[in-house]
């Protein structure tokens, strides 16, 4: 198996994205959804963003984005991908990505087998797939709530024609197991290398990386 690539999410400072670089992610992540504990400004991100090594990719996660918050943010913030959190529709994704001319992660949130009828849907119109755990119903988050779903419904699957990445309750404990389950190349966290809600733990970045490339 190629060496799995990991997306540290919900990036807030320097040091931060410094300690995600250094423990060897391949993506970086940057929220903009104000109910969110890591949420940042089209302002904080700019400044974030050319701390970034070449490299690394750096990816805006945006919920149901007006295109008047997506130009101000494209303008601004020098981003290799949008990823879409919310509950885009597949024509809506296919609007981004030619209006933006950048490539464009949809969120599929799963919590039975019948969710995985729409990744077929959005892999026909979204350059990559994050496959991540529904979130509870009275949940104020669309991601990044540490919640896991059954791993066993992508266990031997022929996967989808698109790149996608494994999301939801992933830890440096549970990682091994989650990517052996499901034949992910590529993992997705944010809540499972902090110390409090919103604040990244450098040494537990360090910990997941190793863990996920053990």
């Amino acid at each position: 198996m190629p060496d799995v690539k990991v997306k540290i999410c919900g990036l807030r400072t320097v040091a931060d994205v410094m300690a995600a670089a250094d423990a060897g992610a391949s993506y970086v992540g940057f929220v903009f959804f104000p109910k969110s504990p890591r949420n940042v400004t089209i302002d904080e991100a700019a400044a974030l963003a050319i701390e970034v090594p070449m490299g690394v990719a750096k990816v805006a996660l945006v919920v149901n984005a007006d295109d008047a918050f997506l130009d101000a943010l494209t303008a601004k913030v020098p981003l290799d991908m949008l990823q879409l959190h919310g509950s885009e529709t597949p024509a809506r994704v296919a609007e981004v990505k030619a209006r933006y001319s950048l490539p464009v992660m949809k969120a599929i949130g799963i919590s039975t087998a019948a969710d995985l009828e729409k990744i077929d849907t959005y892999a026909a119109v979204a350059d990559q797939l994050l496959i991540d755990a529904k979130p509870p119903k009275d949940a104020n988050l669309p991601g990044g709530n540490g919640n896991a779903f059954d791993w066993q419904l992508l266990a031997g699957r022929k996967y989808w024609t698109k790149p996608w990445m494994l999301a939801g309750g992933l830890t440096m404990d549970n990682v091994a197991s989650a990517i052996a389950t499901t034949g992910a190349t590529q993992v997705d966290l944010s809540s499972g290398v902090e110390s409090a809600p919103g604040v990244k733990d450098p040494a537990l970045i360090h910990a997941f990386i190793a863990a996920a490339r053990a």
